[in-house]
């Protein structure tokens, strides 16, 4: 295979990422004008810990909508129902020991998820429909641990929330996993997740485990969105029933502004991180402009302008490179 062939090829495999990082550019150059200290040290360090819960809740979801489950909708609520259990389990208690606390955390978003991938792959449940009763059934329960905003985090992780360095305890979660990520593609596992994702059924008669494939690949979310918990805990310092919907609703946005295929098999952090990047400057951008009480509802048609916008170029873009691929070839 020459270079040129292999470059194409390197093309055709990224080019679902390419219009979150069209975006992410364009939104840069909009904050380099409207909030030049967006690219001081301190604006980063802020940025990170700002998308860092996102981050990690995307890179979760990508992993579900890579092995066939398509859109996790209850990402959200299961980040929030770390975070309340949390506050009013341990911290009101005065439990705050870090090995405690990320157990908890790591070990409930795995075991949420893995309930939910044995419903899905044994009772043969369709996904959404078991998602999204996790859905309901988490904002329902976090309302019940924890009736409104309140609590306080310990101090240690308090501070997640309020350092502005590039190298903050945020930013190193957000980093930590992106590595670990990294070492996950190289592993047979997530060639399964793939295969599994791609086509379920030739994926079984080439001899994968597809119940497992897809139960460790759910695992995987759920360590994810775990530490999204934690992570969004540390931002706020405190509890916070209600953002469920919130975050979920951001998440699919950045997960399809990615060019994550919910069909299943094609996916990446080359997709994920920028969408996830996308939605929090978007957030951030309109905090610039005067908009008042408008700004949440802004904020919400921005998000479903963006996913049709990313939807209709996931479609436009592989039409567009067949047709440069066949003009090139005649």
């Amino acid at each position: 295979m020459n270079k040129s062939s292999r470059l194409n090829g390197l093309v055709q495999r990224t080019s679902y990422s390419y219009p979150a990082w069209a975006l992410l550019v364009v939104l840069l150059i909009v904050c380099a004008i409207r909030a030049p200290y967006l690219f001081s040290a301190n604006g980063i360090g802020g940025l990170l810990v700002s998308a860092g819960p996102l981050v990690l809740a995307v890179m979760g979801l990508t992993v579900t909508a890579m092995v066939g489950s398509g859109v996790d909708l209850s990402a959200g609520p299961l980040l929030i129902f770390v975070n309340v259990t949390l506050v009013r389990l341990f911290f009101e208690n005065q439990i705050g020991s870090p090995v405690v606390v990320f157990a908890w955390a790591l070990g409930i978003g795995i075991l949420v998820q893995v309930i939910q991938a044995v419903v899905i792959t044994v009772a043969r449940i369709e996904p959404v429909i078991v998602t999204l009763s996790a859905f309901l059934a988490l904002s329902g329960i976090n309302l019940v641990i924890l009736s409104q905003p309140g609590g306080q985090a310990p101090r240690w992780l308090a501070e997640w929330g309020s350092g502005r360095s590039v190298l903050s305890p945020m930013a190193l979660v957000v980093l930590v996993s992106v590595v670990a990520w990294l070492l996950f593609t190289r592993t047979r596992l997530f060639t399964n997740v793939r295969l599994v994702g791609s086509n379920q059924r030739t994926a079984f008669v080439s001899g994968i485990p597809v119940t497992a494939t897809r139960v460790i690949a759910h695992a995987v979310s759920g360590l994810l969105i775990g530490a999204a918990g934690l992570a969004y805990t540390g931002q706020i310092g405190s509890g916070n029933p209600t953002q469920g919907a919130t975050y979920t609703l951001a998440a699919i946005t950045a997960l399809i502004l990615g060019g994550i295929s919910l069909a299943g098999g094609r996916g990446g952090l080359l997709g994920s991180i920028p969408g996830a990047l996308v939605v929090t400057l978007i957030s951030f951008t309109l905090t610039t402009f005067s908009l008042g009480s408008l700004a949440s509802y802004v904020v919400q048609l921005s998000y479903g302008l963006i996913l049709v916008l990313a939807l209709l170029l996931s479609v436009a873009i592989p039409v567009l490179w067949r047709r440069r691929q066949e003009v090139r070839g005649a």
